[in-house]
């Protein structure tokens, strides 16, 4: 599934667009059109997602996923590097990952800004899209409640522009955060769920096992790192 955003195209060689809204996420996964066709259309209604360079399942379980970098386009930038992703997921449970074949940083074309995601799993993969250079996402109405609640999890911010647009800024930090504790392991949620067929059970089990295993287990190091820093402050003290 893909973890869309309305993202619209902020970098100053192209005027902002109003995009779609994330909540119109589509079931890709499940539609991709068989025999190398260059495009997909859902199942439910024919929309058309743009062609990736999709990998088919090779059976090569264990925890050597292969990585792949593609350059992420004119004024896009990629959030995180290899190592950071190999590092977040090599602190998870080794069966998380033994299904696990390919995490690709995916290049973003005019193509794919017609249907924007954060992230998207298909088969055994894990694609994950990159940021405007400016770390800020231009969005067409204002945020839903749970939007701005997700934001402030992750430390982003929330503001309405001059032009009637809402951006969500991010910083160097929260971006990769949200990346490294939500979208990748939203999309590792979609990879493990064999239960559910249903394209709303599925989103919901992946924001379920993205709180579970990406947020809380980070906030609750956070909080442990800074009740040891003021212990190590009250010796100095003393």
């Amino acid at each position: 599934m893909a973890r869309m955003s309305y993202r619209g195209i902020t970098h100053t060689k192209v005027a902002k667009t109003k995009v779609a809204s994330r909540d119109f996420r589509l079931p890709t996964q499940a539609s991709r059109r068989r025999g190398g066709e260059s495009g997909r259309t859902a199942e439910s209604g024919g929309y058309f997602v743009p062609p990736e360079d999709w990998h088919e399942p090779a059976g090569d379980t264990g925890t050597n996923y292969k990585y792949i970098y593609q350059s992420p386009g004119e004024g896009f930038r990629h959030v995180l590097t290899e190592r950071e992703i190999r590092s977040r997921l090599q602190e998870l449970p080794a069966w998380m990952i033994e299904d696990l074949e390919v995490v690709q940083l995916s290049r973003l074309t005019k193509k794919k800004l017609s249907f924007p995601c954060y992230g998207m799993q298909w088969g055994a993969a894990i694609y994950l899209y990159p940021m405007d250079e400016s770390l800020i996402e231009y969005f067409p109405h204002p945020p839903r409640p749970e939007q701005v609640v997700e934001a402030k999890m992750f430390g982003a911010i929330w503001e309405e522009d001059e032009e009637g647009f809402w951006r969500l800024e991010w910083t160097e930090d929260t971006i990769r955060d949200f990346y490294l504790n939500n979208v990748l392991i939203h999309e590792l949620g979609h990879l493990l769920d064999t239960r559910n067929n249903n394209y709303l059970a599925r989103e919901r089990y992946a924001e379920w096992f993205a709180i579970e295993y990406g947020y809380r287990p980070t906030r609750r190091k956070q909080m442990a790192d800074r009740a040891a820093k003021k212990v190590v402050r009250r010796h100095h003290h003393t």
